[in-house]
């Protein structure tokens, strides 16, 4: 059973993945649909930069979390290598909130008040929310999974 879930969360994962890489791609096709020809900075450059910034810690996650999936199918979940992967991921998140934080939600303001649509700025909010969750969720799995380490190597010395 715990072979499965694990293959269910690699299958997540990697459709999370491409969902990300496709929205990237569909940024960068907007941003050369409209390059323009005085060379000023136009919102769907500004898009596709924020795109691809807030890209780099994502992917970074989802490596952590197929290695982290990897150390599971071994049995070796309750070890430093776990850890270590739950603390960058925790640190990639974070990194992301902060990213959708200070440039998302300006964009989807200005995005809002352009089409006077104040739908756009929940999106950017869910976003900046779900990465901040994410964050603390990290957080508080790798607290415990420290602890189950501590108690695991106690019981471990006990005779």
């Amino acid at each position: 059973m715990e072979r499965y879930s694990t293959v269910i969360l690699r299958i997540a994962l990697f459709i999370a993945g491409a969902i990300v890489l496709a929205f990237c791609a569909a940024t960068a096709f907007l941003a050369l649909k409209t390059y323009p020809s005085s060379g000023y900075i136009t919102l769907a450059d500004v898009l596709f930069a924020g795109t691809c910034l807030a890209a780099i810690p994502f992917y970074i996650a989802m490596y952590q979390s197929f290695k982290l999936l990897r150390l599971i199918d071994a049995d070796c979940a309750f070890s430093e290598s776990s850890v270590k992967a739950l603390k960058i991921i925790a640190r990639s998140a974070f990194l992301e909130f902060i990213i959708c934080s200070l440039g998302g939600l300006p964009f989807f303001y200005v995005l809002a008040q352009k089409d006077d649509a104040p739908g756009f700025i929940l999106i950017g909010l869910g976003i900046a929310g779900v990465a901040f969750i994410i964050c603390v969720f990290a957080s508080v799995l790798n607290q415990l999974l420290q602890k189950a380490i501590a108690i695991k190597t106690e019981n471990d010395l006990t005779i």
